[in-house]
């Protein structure tokens, strides 16, 4: 087979593998899906729509929450008339109340239409998407604020949980528009963003996501993978971030204080970032969650099979000794595992033999995705502070590849002589592994 077909074929199996479960999990889910009018008009938006279609025939229940801020712009300049902003919020009046309706009218229909697109040659072929929309949400004034009166500008009173969720047990998608209506029949013009963390946390959905302009990130330009909601009201504080990220991580962070499990922040500019973040594991925006993505704790039985995956390829290659299932389950509560959104990335044993006042660091694994990110210390710097605990005061290994990454980090190769008599009676001469020890503090 041409080695370029070949690396190709394995490049998707691979990929394939790697989302099945998250097809599994997404699987009758709720996901409020946030964009703003700046996706509809972008040359990605044709894409985003089959990403769409797609995931509703992958099972998701999807709210679709649209902007149409620049269509509205449009329409107004259009009429000859000019808008006006206080607190980042339209000052809709009498006279740009029908320019708002007319624009944000047109946006959904463009996107009813783009849904209802099932031509053969295009990846919506053969689907068969119901959208549907309505007065799902109730609004109120936003009043005058500061002196300032914002008309026929408001916010959200109420989402008509009941009539959504009847319409996703049909299998439709739900379409929220940027206009709500007051029960005396008025119409104002709301912020979407806002409809999509109203509707969210009303739902009860699994996940909010928000299509923004750019990437979360450090001080140092890198992309911010996740933050629990501390880290993220700490980052607000900064006030750091562009105003449209900004308003963006304070609804996330609302939604996830208020019921939402996870949000993610994801850039509309990266053509199949909507697939990647929510298909891979690792993604390609910034996951904000209520409870934590990732952490190091104890390992227990049901991990067994998680640390079972990223040995065995280690122990078939002879850097690892074979370890049976029988063995890691009697064995399972010496190994500490960091998890990564409910797989197991790497582990590690310790094995004390308080008699000598020593520890055997054993199975320190981490998954060839997450070498070189700092996880094998993490693990170490967790064994050596067990081993600490238990008043030990050294740790030992046995090591056939890994001699220098252990070096480095403060242990000094031994002879057989040094190891506890019970560990030197098992000591495997065709293996002839070299022997390192280090001194706790």
């Amino acid at each position: 087979m041409n080695k370029i077909v070949e690396d190709k074929q394995i490049q998707f199996v691979n990929w394939f593998r790697q989302s099945s479960p998250y097809i599994h999990s997404h699987r009758k889910r709720t996901f409020v899906i946030f964009f703003g009018g700046d996706v509809v008009q972008g040359e990605n938006f044709a894409h985003f729509i089959h990403d769409i279609s797609l995931l509703n025939s992958l099972g998701v229940r999807l709210v679709l929450v649209h902007g149409a801020r620049p269509q509205i712009e449009k329409q107004i300049s259009s009429l000859g008339l000019e808008s006006s902003y206080a607190e980042n919020l339209r000052i809709t009046d009498t006279s740009t109340l029908p320019a708002v309706e007319q624009a944000v009218g047109q946006v959904r229909v463009n996107i009813e239409a783009r849904l209802s697109m099932g031509l053969i040659n295009t990846p919506m072929a053969g689907a068969s998407l119901r959208v549907v929309s309505g007065n799902y949400v109730t609004a109120r004034p936003y009043g005058v604020r500061n002196g300032i009166d914002y008309f026929h500008t408001g916010e959200v009173r109420k989402i008509d949980t009941q009539a959504i969720q009847s319409q996703l047990e049909l299998g439709n998608i739900t379409l929220l528009s940027p206009i709500g209506y007051s029960p005396s029949g008025e119409a104002f013009n709301l912020h979407a963003e806002d409809i999509a963390t109203e509707a969210a946390i009303a739902l009860k959905a699994d996940k909010l996501i928000m299509m923004t302009n750019g990437f979360l990130e450090d001080k140092h330009n890198e992309l911010i993978t996740q933050l629990d909601i501390k880290q993220a009201k700490k980052l607000l504080l900064k006030d750091c971030l562009n105003t449209e990220l900004q308003s963006h991580l304070n609804n996330v962070t609302q939604a996830c204080e208020r019921g939402v499990s996870r949000a993610h922040l994801i850039n509309h500019q990266v053509d199949g970032s909507l697939l990647i973040e929510l298909y891979s594991r690792d993604g390609c925006g910034s996951l904000i969650s209520a409870e934590q993505y990732e952490g190091l704790r104890t390992a227990s039985i049901d991990d067994v099979g998680g640390i079972l995956e990223i040995i065995q390829p280690m122990e078939e290659q002879g850097i690892l000794a074979e370890r049976s299932r029988e063995q890691l389950e009697l064995e399972i509560t010496q190994f500490s595992v960091i998890e990564r959104d409910g797989m197991i990335i790497a582990c590690a044993a310790l094995y004390p033999y308080p008699d000598e006042n020593m520890a055997e660091v054993a199975c320190l694994t981490v998954h060839p995705d997450y070498r070189k990110s700092g996880r094998g210390d993490i693990l170490l710097q967790q064994l050596e502070s067990q081993a600490k605990k238990l008043n030990l005061n050294q740790l030992f290994l046995l090591t056939t590849h890994t001699a220098h990454w252990f070096m480095e980090r403060g242990f000094i190769e031994q002879d057989l002589e040094n190891l506890p008599v019970s560990k030197k009676g098992l000591y495997n001469l065709q293996r002839n592994s070299k022997i390192f020890i280090k001194e706790l503090d």
